[in-house]
């Protein structure tokens, strides 16, 4: 990849921050790039997983502690889970200051970071120095103002409706 890697910020209450995100990965992948995706608050197996296992220049990262929800989270889950996501933290960034990672994908980091679940005073660091080539993305609910004002690429992603209020569950293959 040449140039300078540009900071995607996809954030909202609506459907399809993650969708948009692992679109581009599968995009970047499927020019040659070396992509990692790190996903916070996430361990419940997906479908997309099983797709993303199969590409070969795509490094998949995830967990955290337990299944509760992180509002649901007690205070010995959060800590558990707050040094998942460090260590999960620290893996991304090496292999992005190695060069082995053109795109990186921090998924639901936005939600982390405001629920104290990863180190902000470290991301915001990494993201305002980060390898100048790397291609970087963060999505979740309600950024920070210094996420908004470093990105590049800002996408407000609103929900109108969803089929959860008529009590319609994620559906296989479509939400997980």
């Amino acid at each position: 990849m040449e140039g300078r890697g540009m900071i995607h910020l996809y954030y909202g209450d609506g459907k399809g921050k993650t969708t948009a995100a692992l679109g581009l990965a599968i995009r970047a992948a499927g020019s040659g790039m070396k992509v990692v995706i790190v996903q916070f608050l996430k361990n419940q197996p997906t479908s997309e997983l099983a797709v993303l296992d199969e590409l070969t220049d795509i490094t998949v990262i995830r967990g955290k502690e337990g299944a509760a929800f992180s509002f649901s989270m007690t205070e010995e889950q959060k800590e558990q889970t707050k040094v998942i996501h460090s260590e999960n933290l620290k893996a991304a960034m090496d292999l992005a200051r190695s060069g082995n990672c053109d795109l990186l994908v921090l998924d639901e980091v936005v939600g982390a970071c405001r629920r104290g679940l990863v180190d902000q005073l470290k991301l915001q660091s990494f993201v305002n120095h980060k390898p100048q080539e790397l291609e970087l993305v963060m999505t979740g609910r309600n950024p920070a103002q210094w996420m908004i004002d470093c990105a590049d690429y800002v996408s407000e992603i609103r929900k109108v409706k969803h089929p959860f209020e008529k009590g319609i569950p994620a559906r296989v293959g479509i939400e997980k």
